[in-house]
């Protein structure tokens, strides 16, 4: 079995102007992913340096073997970027470069100029090393709830590493070089087929990551709130849902709160409803602050918020509750340079019963709102009613009210 090297890089050019033709007409269908477009390049990139491989002997060695191995790895180096780029990284000029420097450099080295094996070696290093950082930066973004980043992650290190044992393998017996011909060792040929078939892999991967992305984005949209970045009422309710099966399976103690602005008409008929929607985002931005990292909070609608906070006790919801209050009652005295003053009424309900219904929770924490509200407002009212776990003495629960700051 021998490798027909015409035949690999006519198919090779083909398939890396294909697939670079391919991902540039994806995101010029979704131009917000714009690390496809970086992708896109890079094979376009590879399927001219190919193709001045290809020219080999008809053409000067500086355009066949310089520039044609700076331009693959400026290539591989465009890939890297492409991940930088999709994880919200900078674009470094001096990595897009930085390989075929290296290359240009160590190529006038005595100890190398006149070894084709150690020339082709620092090359596999330079591309493996280039893949493997591309598959670094995609293992950096693994808190992303994308499953697709494994699969790259794994094909981006073997892409990398059949490179660089391409040269060891192709000396292997018992189809070692024949009277030092490359091209004819077995396994030269079987690796050269293995690397074209991953980079076809890769690149669909990279496509399905930035599909992946964009579903991500869309499910995201669709469950929070464009205005101050916390959950929506559809995916607060949805989440309140789940945690409510959660709590059948293990019972924790469970505070609600239901969380007003007061007078915010008023705020948005004197100050302009710029003004208000700045008052909506410092509010989620304090509650969040406030707020245990594990804890939900959302917008029910307009000036309306809730929150559930799971396994806590009644002091420390309270606690919690007035932390709202505080703090954004310090962050909202004065609004882009307005005096603006604003504060919230909370009304809390807690439950410690094995069945925990959020419903009924929130509609005995509008009790408490409604009668914050009615008690001057700027306070924290507790819902009266107790819900305690069979066979415990339950906590006796008085309604309190936090004096107006």
């Amino acid at each position: 079995m021998t490798l027909d090297v015409n035949t690999l890089f006519v198919v090779t050019i083909y398939i890396e102007a294909i697939l670079g033709l391919l991902m540039l007409f994806a995101w010029v269908q979704d131009t917000a992913i714009t690390a496809v477009a970086w992708w896109g390049f890079a094979h376009l990139l590879r399927a001219v340096s190919i193709m001045l491989f290809g020219m080999y002997g008809a053409a000067p060695q500086l355009v066949t073997i310089d520039l044609a191995n700076a331009l693959l790895f400026t290539s591989f180096a465009t890939t890297w970027t492409g991940a930088r780029v999709f994880d919200g990284r900078p674009v470094e000029p001096v990595y897009l470069v930085g390989g075929a420097v290296i290359w240009l450099l160590i190529c006038r080295l005595p100890v190398i100029i006149d070894f084709a094996e150690l020339r082709a070696l620092a090359a596999a290093a330079i591309i493996t090393a280039y893949a493997w950082l591309t598959a670094f930066e995609f293992w950096r973004g693994r808190s992303e709830p994308l499953l697709s980043r494994w699969p790259a992650i794994f094909m981006l290190f073997a892409y990398g590493a059949l490179f660089l044992l391409r040269l060891p393998l192709a000396a292997m017996p018992p189809w070692a070089r024949i009277a030092g011909d490359l091209s004819r060792s077995v396994w030269l040929t079987a690796i050269s087929f293995q690397a074209v078939l991953l980079t076809i892999s890769v690149a669909f991967i990279l496509l399905a990551m930035a599909k992946g992305r964009t579903e991500l984005r869309h499910r995201t949209a669709a469950m929070m709130d464009p205005l101050t970045g916390i959950a929506n009422r559809r995916s607060f309710l949805h989440e309140a849902g789940l945690l409510a099966k959660r709590h059948s399976v293990d019972p924790r103690p469970t505070a609600v709160l239901l969380i007003d602005l007061d007078h915010f008409k008023s705020i948005n008929d004197r100050f302009g409803h710029a003004v208000g929607d700045r008052v909506l985002e410092i509010f989620a931005a304090s509650a969040r602050a406030a707020l245990r990292p594990g804890d939900l909070i959302g917008r029910l609608g307009g000036e309306e918020f809730a929150a559930v906070l799971a396994d806590v006790s009644r002091d420390k919801a309270l606690v919690a509750a007035e932390r709202i209050r505080q703090s954004f009652a310090e962050a909202a005295q004065c609004v882009d340079d307005r005096p603006i003053g604003a504060t919230v009424s909370i009304g809390l309900a807690y439950c410690e019963s094995r069945s925990l219904d959020v419903a009924d929770l929130l509609a005995e924490a509008d009790q408490a709102l409604y009668h914050a509200k009615e008690r001057g407002r700027n306070r924290v009212e507790v819902a009266t009613l107790s819900r305690a776990i069979p066979h415990r003495d339950p906590v006796p629960v008085a309604g309190i009210a936090r004096p107006a700051a």
